[in-house]
Order: structure tokens, then C-alpha cells, then sequence
């Protein structure tokens, strides 16, 4: 970034943003959502070296599972090997640099479709046509470049960046909150992926305060919302959250009764982890869904939306009818908040719109906006 970099200004309004006492603090200045240069500047020094979800781990369950994504303009393979390891690898040929792989699904090997170099699932070089009389082919030199990836509590976490932290490390402190839910044995029940026209900020500090809920979410949950109960910890640098104590209004949100292992209000706090820069995770006694989150320019944002049920809930023959219930109210929840962070994004554009204070609320987003100057500024 430059002096005359428009990023470079949006990103000392930022600065200067989260240089007040969280009890002055004000929304984060429109240019650090509708600025084209700090949306590119985000995907190098955000996106492509954080640590980002690719979903559950069993959705790949097989050798040969795979699914691909883009991180920063890199285009990615994750998939499950043959020794049932995961493995990131790049999809892109090393031939004439076709991409490989599209969407889900199942191979015994990585076939090129531009000219059929053929990969094995560790990402060595298989075979290669026609290239005999080429002196300076050796297949043994061949190699996919290998991605960082591991498996966190469940989670695919995948980064471009060999220097960044361990993610086991980097989070411990959501282990030590939700480590009693056994997290990485729930299991994943649905995965679907759309864009919404917003910029990815403003859905990641949707997700971030629930002061939003009793009025974006009057049709469907706000109803059960009392901001006068609610809390707002102080986060970590990786990730904030806040709880929601449920009710027995939806039986899925509660640990099923042949769990003895919680006790108490463990059975029924509702935790809303947000996993910088952008895993978006709800997790209940039984059930959880989350959102990951890939900008797609300033104003656009590709969400992978999924959710499944915790081992106790999975086992339980009522649980489809249950989850089913759930899924459909979810999902009446999601356009809600397209609604909601569409119209915010459109007033970010407006001229006569200006960032007002925070509320106490709020605190999640304010430490989310000293993320976001942090990474920028270690760049």
C-alpha cells in the first residue's frame, strides 16, 4: 500500500476507529467495506493468511472425497487420502496450469481435463501422455504444491500461509469454553452454498451481536430475545462469542436426555462462537450450524451455510422430525439476514450515510474491527 493507496486512508480511518475506548466506540468507517483497494488488500493480508474453514471433516469420509475452493484468488483441493488423512493441495495443473478439480465429490485419482496429467491423492504425479520425448520431463519432479490443513474440533481449517500459528494453539480458549459439547463428534446433516449482496464484514458482525434479533428477526425468533439479559464478553484475538440461555421451546437446542454428561445450564446454553476472520458457528447441546465466509469483491460475499446434530441427538429415531423443524426455521432465519445486511450494504453506498456508536451490545464487533486493523497492519 501506497501513500495514495485509497487503501491505505481507508485502513487509517480503521486505525483511528479502534484507537478509543470501547465505551466511545463507533462502527467501522464505510470506506473499510465499500473501498475496491482495501477489499483487495483484505484477501492478501487477511485471507491468505489466516486460518479458513472448508466445513466439516466428515464430509469427506472416503478416500477420494474432495471438495475444492478459492482463498485469495488461489484455487484449492481438499480432500481425504488414502492413509484417511486430509490434504490440501492447489488445483491447478502443472502442465499448462488447467484447473483441475470443480465442486464435490469422489476420485481415485486427479485427472487434468485440458490434457489428462494424472495425479495421485497425495498429489504426486501418476502419468503424463505423450511426453516420452521431452529431455527435461522427469515425472518424479512432478508435484501438486501441498496446502496447510487440519482437522480443529471437527472443522476443516485451511491456510497459504506456512508461517501462520497453529490453529490448536490459536484457539485453545474455545476449547476450554465448548470443550464439555464434544464438538467434533457432531455430525453434518446438510451443506449449501448461495452470495448474498453484502460485503462479508457486515454478515461476519451479523452474526457477531444479537441486538439485531428481536426486530430483523421479528417473524421468526426474535420473539424469545431479551436484550436486557444478554452479555457480551471480552473476546480473544482470534475469535469473540456470547450465550443464549434456551428455553424447552425446541427440544433439539437441548442436550438429549441420555446425556448425563452435562449438568446444570450446560444443557441448555446456545454458544455463538465468531472464529476470525470468518467462521460463524452457533453450537447448542444438540444441534449446530455455522456459516464460512468468502468475499467476493466489496460488495458481494459467497457463504457456505451447514449444520448437522450432536452423537446423542444423531442416534435418537424422533431427531429427523426434530432437525427438520429446526432446518426450516433456519432457514427462514438466513433470509432474514439477507434482507437485513443487503439493506445495510446499500446504505454504506449512500452519501448522506456516516458510522454511528456502538451499543454495549456491540462489543463483539468492536473487537472484529481490531482484527481487521491488526492483520492489515502486520501486513
Amino acid at each position: 500500500m501506497t501513500a495514495r493507496d485509497p487503501a491505505l486512508h481507508a485502513l487509517e480511518e480503521l486505525r483511528a476507529n479502534v484507537a478509543v475506548p470501547f465505551e466511545r466506540a463507533q462502527a467501522m468507517p464505510k470506506s473499510v467495506y465499500v473501498s475496491p483497494e482495501f477489499a483487495e488488500a483484505e484477501e492478501r493480508h487477511i485471507f491468505a493468511r489466516d486460518w479458513l474453514c472448508a466445513g466439516r471433516a466428515d464430509a469427506l469420509k472416503e478416500a477420494g472425497d474432495y471438495l475444492t475452493m478459492e482463498i485469495a484468488g488461489e484455487p484449492v483441493i481438499i480432500l481425504r487420502d488414502r492413509d484417511g488423512a486430509l490434504r490440501g493441495l492447489s488445483n491447478v495443473c502443472r502442465h499448462r496450469m488447467s484447473t483441475l478439480l470443480e465442486g464435490r465429490g469422489r476420485v481415485r485419482s486427479i485427472v487434468c481435463p485440458y490434457h489428462a496429467w494424472t495425479y495421485n491423492l497425495d498429489g504426486s504425479l501418476r502419468g503424463a501422455p505423450a511426453m516420452t520425448l521431452n529431455e527435461s520431463f522427469c515425472k518424479e519432479q512432478v508435484h501438486l504444491p501441498q496446502i496447510r490443513v487440519t482437522d480443529w474440533l471437527g472443522w476443516i481449517m485451511v491456510t497459504l500461509n506456512p508461517d501462520a500459528p497453529d490453529v490448536h494453539q490459536s484457539l485453545r480458549d474455545v476449547e476450554a469454553l465448548v470443550g464439555h459439547l464434544d464438538m467434533a463428534n457432531y455430525a453434518e446433516t446438510f451443506r449449501e452454498e448461495f452470495r448474498w449482496a453484502t460485503n462479508w464484514k457486515v454478515l461476519a458482525e451479523n452474526f457477531m451481536e444479537s441486538y439485531h434479533l428481536p426486530v430483523c428477526h421479528a417473524g421468526t425468533i426474535g420473539g424469545s430475545c431479551d436484550l436486557a439479559l444478554m452479555e457480551c464478553p471480552e473476546g480473544t484475538e482470534s475469535f469473540n462469542y456470547h450465550w443464549i440461555v434456551k428455553n424447552d421451546t425446541v427440544p433439539l437446542a437441548l442436550a438429549h436426555p441420555s446425556d448425563t454428561r452435562l449438568q446444570g445450564d450446560e444443557r441448555r446454553i446456545t454458544w455463538l462462537l465468531a472464529v476470525y476472520p470468518a467462521l460463524l458457528i452457533t453450537l447448542t447441546p444438540g444441534y449446530f450450524w455455522y456459516l464460512s465466509l468468502t468475499p467476493d469483491g466489496p460488495g458481494h460475499v459467497k457463504v457456505l451455510y451447514g449444520g448437522g446434530m450432536s452423537a446423542a441427538w444423531m442416534s435418537d429415531p424422533e431427531a429427523p422430525a426434530h432437525l427438520a423443524a429446526v432446518k426450516a426455521l433456519l432457514d427462514d432465519v438466513q433470509v432474514e439476514d439477507k434482507g437485513c445486511t443487503e439493506k445495510v450494504y446499500r446504505g454504506l453506498l449512500a452519501r448522506m450515510s456516516a458510522p454511528g456508536p456502538l451499543s454495549h451490545l456491540e462489543r463483539p464487533n468492536f473487537e472484529f474491527a481490531q482484527y481487521i486493523a491488526r492483520m492489515m497492519h502486520e501486513a
